[in-house]
């Protein structure tokens, strides 16, 4: 078989052969994966670098009913959630009924990562026994970005014995961009618990809502640098309109730390400005200041080509 696909391969156009290449490439690194040979971070980054996502998940799928080891099958099922591609999303969808609660949680945090609209499926894994299913759950609500898992959400962080879970759900509220819940996450800034109150402000700045920003604003008055980057934080996921008149005087700031993050959250919320600054910034850094913002555009995902081309358009690279 492997005598005649060589010729098959080297008679194809280039594109082609390259795209065979990789596909043979994906289906030794997805054998590998069943024999447990590698580790689920490792498969993921070079299954991501092949580009061919799709087909793991696909070759995946078709092995899954093979796949007796409890262990194995968490591999797989965290692989599938780590490759973000819409092909795994039926597997997904039907491991989030396993008897198995680390299946259960990577099958969540994969729809999560395809924005899967599937409420219908996520929205009773909030009550899930696994402390984990329930956290991946409502991170996977909040990424529908649907109203109407607000209150759900809600209702579950009433109940939620876990202050971490508690956290991701308010803030899952806010992301969610359910408005109607305003009221409800303004109370939550009268709770005893500092990570609670935290978590409703960030659920609101997420909705835009006025007194999540004067949350933001007096965390960031502060003379505590660490106090000022939980402030920051706030803004994160915030559009570039509502986070921009408290965001970029950050820019001069002493805190070299605070000033890239806030170009990052910038960038992210649309100032398509930032990335240039940020590439800049780091030029002209040394030392510790260039590891800041190296690790901010490294959050962007900037390319090499498009460093190199933003330096060109500022005069400083050819």
């Amino acid at each position: 078989m492997l005598a005649l696909a060589a010729p098959a391969v080297e008679a194809a156009p280039p594109s082609v052969q390259k795209r065979m290449e990789r596909r043979s490439a994906t289906e030794g690194l997805v054998d590998e994966i069943l024999d447990g040979g590698i580790a689920v971070p490792a498969a993921i980054s070079r299954l991501r670098t092949l580009r061919e996502e799709a087909y793991a998940a696909q070759l995946l799928e078709r092995a899954l009913p093979a796949v007796l080891e409890p262990r194995r099958l968490r591999d797989v099922t965290a692989v599938l959630a780590g490759l973000e591609t819409r092909a795994a999303e039926p597997t997904l969808l039907r491991l989030t009924g396993h008897d198995d609660g680390a299946v259960r949680m990577y099958a969540a945090q994969g729809l999560g990562k395809v924005r899967s609209p599937r409420v219908d499926v996520l929205l009773p894994l909030l009550e899930d026994k696994s402390l984990g299913v329930r956290r991946e759950a409502a991170r996977a609500l909040g990424a529908t970005h649907n109203p109407r898992v607000g209150a759900p959400l809600v209702n579950a962080a009433r109940t939620e014995s876990d202050m971490q879970t508690r956290v991701l759900m308010l803030e899952a509220v806010g992301a969610a961009g359910d408005k109607k819940q305003v009221p409800v996450l303004k109370a939550f800034l009268d709770d005893s618990s500092e990570t609670t109150r935290f978590a409703a402000a960030r659920g609101l700045c997420l909705l835009g809502a006025p007194e999540g920003f004067a949350f933001a604003r007096k965390l960031l008055s502060s003379e505590d640098k660490h106090v000022r980057r939980q402030g920051l934080a706030l803004y994160e996921g915030v559009p570039q309109k509502q986070s921009e008149a408290a965001l970029r005087p950050l820019l001069e700031d002493k805190d070299r730390t605070l000033a890239a993050g806030a170009a990052r959250i910038l960038s992210q919320g649309g100032d398509k400005t930032m990335l240039s600054w940020l590439v800049l910034a780091s030029w002209n850094a040394n030392g510790t200041d260039k590891l800041i913002y190296e690790k901010e555009l490294e959050t962007l995902q900037l390319a090499d080509d498009q460093r190199k081309a933003l330096l060109r358009a500022a005069g400083v690279a050819k």
